[in-house]
């Protein structure tokens, strides 16, 4: 079995430091904490979830089964422009948390995601006949 090296240098336990921080910010967050709030009974479950996404997507671990972009575009509390204000919190929690080169690589990974979650949010309510709308 081939073992992939990370897709940059991160650690797991910074990587939960990152989403710990993250969801703090959100928690209080006045636009976003309502939303993850009506979804989010569980916050420790949820950032162990996250943990293991980003685990996944950076440290290739395969740890995470799941589907984000189906959970978001099926919450109809998740709006476009919301992912505008993740990606702000993100960012700023990265940059305060991590080397820069680190920041700047896990940023560019989450705004790539961002974008496809983006689009699909989007898209839900799109008629078939209807362009898709690209951002």
């Amino acid at each position: 079995m081939t073992v992939l090296p990370p897709r940059f240098d991160v650690t797991r336990p910074q990587i939960a430091e990152v989403v710990a921080a993250f969801y703090a910010l959100v928690r209080a967050h006045p636009v976003l904490g309502p939303v993850f709030a009506a979804h989010v009974t569980d916050w420790e479950a949820h950032e162990a979830k996250i943990t293991r996404f980003w685990a996944n997507a950076i440290l290739f671990e395969r740890a995470y089964d799941g589907n984000p972009q189906r959970v978001h575009v099926r919450t109809a509390e998740v709006e476009a422009g919301h992912f505008a204000l993740w990606l702000e919190t993100f960012d700023g929690v990265l940059h305060q948390h991590l080397p820069e080169p680190t920041a700047q690589s896990w940023s560019a990974l989450a705004h790539r995601i961002g974008r496809g979650m983006k689009m699909a949010v989007s898209d839900r309510n799109r008629a078939p006949a209807d362009a898709p709308k690209l951002f």
